[in-house]
């Protein structure tokens, strides 16, 4: 067998054995109002979610212009209200990926957070996806409590 794919074994035993990243997850019915996907008139909401299985041993910081906001697991996702302008939305994992973004008032952005096998630990990828995956991809997980105080909304 070629070493890569020796590796790429090991780091997958290593996530089934060591069981899944615990993250601060929301109660059950906040979960619940925040995939009503209401508009806020004065901010954008951004949800960052993480819908997948792979690397769900391992947490992933999640910083907007160099402040974390959060660590998403598997089936995970963070609802924020940022305010209008240019940010940088980053996952910061084995190789970090930023996600450069001009965000409107009024307006929902839905990235994901997509997970990737990396040489030492997962690496990520952040795609800024259309409302229809983004909803999609949300309902199949449950929403995080943010780290940064200044970006929670009130529930809709």
């Amino acid at each position: 067998m070629k070493l890569s794919t020796l590796a790429a074994a090991a780091i997958a035993v290593a996530c089934l054995v060591s069981g899944c990243a615990s993250v601060n997850k929301a109660s059950s019915a906040a979960s619940s109002q925040a995939k009503t996907f209401t508009p806020v008139t004065d901010k954008a909401v951004v949800y960052i979610y993480r819908n997948e299985i792979l690397g769900s041993a391992i947490k992933m910081p999640v910083d907007i212009d160099g402040m974390l906001v959060g660590e998403t697991g598997p089936k995970s996702f963070l609802r924020l209200g940022v305010t209008p302008g240019k940010h940088v939305i980053s996952s910061l994992s084995e190789k970090n990926a930023d996600l450069n973004i001009d965000l409107q008032a009024g307006q929902t952005y839905y990235v994901w957070q997509e997970v990737k096998m990396g040489m030492m630990s997962a690496r990520s990828q952040l795609h800024l996806m259309t409302a229809a995956q983004g909803q999609k991809g949300v309902l199949e997980c449950d929403l995080l409590e943010t780290t940064a105080p200044a970006m929670r909304l009130a529930s809709p």
